[in-house]
């Protein structure tokens, strides 16, 4: 078994001035519409959680790069961030599949400045 991990931090203002500059065309080419209707619940804090989700997405792409084949099928919606039933994030792969990955968890965190994300991945 091996084990392969991914950290990234983003600005949470940066984030939010992407929504705001490019709007439904950044959400969509970014989250998944689960995501983004998760993030919208969240009023009071929608851009720490898309920010959260962006880092995620960063850090499981750091991660799994050499664990897929192909790492240019690995796109944004791909890769979603959602709460399982226990209320923890979980990383979910859509489209990809790899039957290397035995195991992934993550970590989200946010202040008010910036959101980080770090993934472990077991795979063989």
């Amino acid at each position: 078994m091996k084990i392969s991990c991914g950290t990234d931090i983003v600005s949470i203002e940066r984030i939010k001035k992407a929504i705001e500059r490019h709007g439904d065309k950044f959400l969509n080419t970014v989250y998944t519409e689960d995501e983004i209707k998760y993030c919208l619940e969240h009023e009071a804090s929608k851009y720490e959680h898309f920010a959260a989700r962006f880092a995620a997405k960063e850090a499981a792409f750091k991660a799994t790069t050499k664990i897929f084949d192909n790492e240019k099928n690995v796109d944004w919606k791909n890769i979603e961030v959602l709460k399982n039933e226990d209320g923890r994030p979980d990383i979910y792969f859509k489209n990809i599949e790899s039957k290397r990955i035995e195991s992934i968890d993550i970590s989200l965190s946010h202040s008010d400045e910036f959101a980080v994300a770090t993934v472990v991945v077991l795979y063989k």
